[in-house]
């Protein structure tokens, strides 16, 4: 028996609408998100992951919805009324963003913003409803007088838990986390990854897209990984297969730019990627990759298909049968 798809995108596409034209930032990705699951998504700066968040959550101008479909719990977002997604929002589907400090108004206090937002959603804010805040608050080591705080007095862990207390308070079926530890000491960054994990373990939360440059993080946390490359999914599949045997060339060029555990710098000197991504205002058909691809030929001017390689393992490449497997690492 398959798992029940909370999510499912189908040829998403959203551009960013500016003068100089559209900047295809999302074009075409479709890939889905089981219950329970967390799904890893990772990519350079500039590939799509933000703006997968953005599309999904709010999309504010001059981000827009051009085509495709996002199937959640049945419904699709991108034609869904604001009124009915409004009562959608935090409630069944939520966001940690990345900017904790952004997220929460600097002339509110904790409980003020927490009110606020229960009242929007109907729910009576009375003593048991802050028992279970401070019971949250406790799950990440936050005393229940941060409540009494402005977002100022707190440090940026700090902040960065209460927003995600914040974003989970209402038990959401999928919580998209975006780079949630960038701004986030190495402890914290731990902390902030396996809280994910603990929220989804223990019921809290159904699902989570966790958003990242940071491989290294979701290998750790995640049960697939989703690999953008220039507004395109490129590869998708299970951490394990795509850690230890990548084989878009794309993915094997981050994995190889990771630190290796045990090896010194006489040995083995990190691989970084080669040139920058391309211009996504003014791009054609083709292999968005290619232009970095060790492996490129005249075919990569032709946009790949995406194929099935094994049952939750595809992949966007002319040649990754001719790569092969690769162990990296």
């Amino acid at each position: 028996m398959s798992a029940e798809k909370i999510l499912e995108l189908e040829e998403l596409r959203a551009y960013y609408r500016i003068l100089k034209g559209d900047v295809k930032a999302l074009d075409g990705v479709s890939f889905h998100v089981t219950r329970g699951e967390i799904l890893g998504v990772a990519g350079e700066s500039g590939c799509g992951k933000s703006t997968l968040a953005n599309t999904l959550i709010l999309r504010k101008k001059p981000l827009q919805h051009i085509s495709g479909k996002a199937w959640f719990l049945g419904q699709d977002l991108m034609t869904m009324p604001e009124e009915e997604f409004r009562r959608l929002r935090f409630r069944n589907i939520s966001i940690i963003p990345q900017y904790a400090l952004d997220a929460l108004s600097p002339t509110k206090r904790i409980k003020t913003f927490i009110t606020d937002m229960a009242h929007e959603h109907e729910i009576e804010t009375n003593a048991a409803f802050f028992e279970k805040v401070a019971d949250r608050f406790a799950m990440v080591n936050l005393d229940p007088n941060v409540l009494n705080k402005y977002p100022i007095e707190l440090s940026g862990g700090m902040k960065q838990r209460v927003v995600m207390i914040i974003s989970t308070l209402m038990n959401p079926d999928l919580v998209i986390a975006d780079e949630i530890t960038s701004a986030l000491d190495v402890s914290s960054q731990r902390f902030a990854a396996t809280m994910l994990m603990e929220l989804r373990d223990q019921g809290i939360i159904g699902s989570s897209i966790f958003i990242t440059h940071d491989i290294s993080i979701l290998y750790q946390v995640a049960d697939r990984l989703l690999i953008m490359y220039a507004g395109h999914a490129v590869e998708t599949g299970p951490v394990e297969d795509l850690i230890k045997n990548p084989r878009h060339p794309y993915t094997q060029a981050l994995i190889s730019s990771l630190p290796k555990v045990g090896a010194q710098i006489k040995e083995e000197r990190l691989e970084g990627i080669k040139g920058t991504p391309p211009e996504l205002l003014d791009i054609g058909p083709g292999c968005r990759f290619r232009f970095r691809c060790p492996y490129q030929t005249a075919q990569c001017q032709k946009t790949p298909e995406t194929v099935q390689i094994s049952e939750r393992h595809s992949i966007a490449c002319w040649h990754y049968e001719e790569i092969g497997s690769e162990h990296v690492g």
